[in-house]
């Protein structure tokens, strides 16, 4: 009895947790992982480009609208950002919030 009661636990456990993925406001677990590899995806690219301060830059994906946030050190970073996150597969739409220091 005691062994179907912890079987019976981790099975629920399992199930609360696998959906704790999808509370963010996407509607599947599927769009959460489109999300997260497109988030993974522009941060890739940050650190490759040159141009762009990876570790200034926040970025956050939600049902394919990226949103970008941060500070550049330029208009010139800024911009160039907000095309590379546009460049990746998956992206419908990028909200560009990155302050400029002046």
């Amino acid at each position: 009895m005691k062994k179907n009661t912890i079987v019976a636990a981790v099975t629920l456990t399992l199930l609360l947790v696998s959906g704790c993925a999808v509370t963010r406001g996407q509607e599947t677990v599927g769009a959460y992982i489109d999300d997260t590899t497109i988030t993974s995806s522009i941060k890739a690219r940050f650190i490759d480009n040159r141009q762009v301060d990876a570790s200034s830059i926040r970025v956050e994906t939600l049902n394919g609208v990226v949103q970008l946030s941060g500070f550049a050190k330029n208009t010139m970073e800024k911009s160039t950002a907000e095309s590379i996150a546009s460049d990746v597969k998956g992206v419908k739409s990028v909200k560009n919030e990155i302050a400029v220091h002046p």
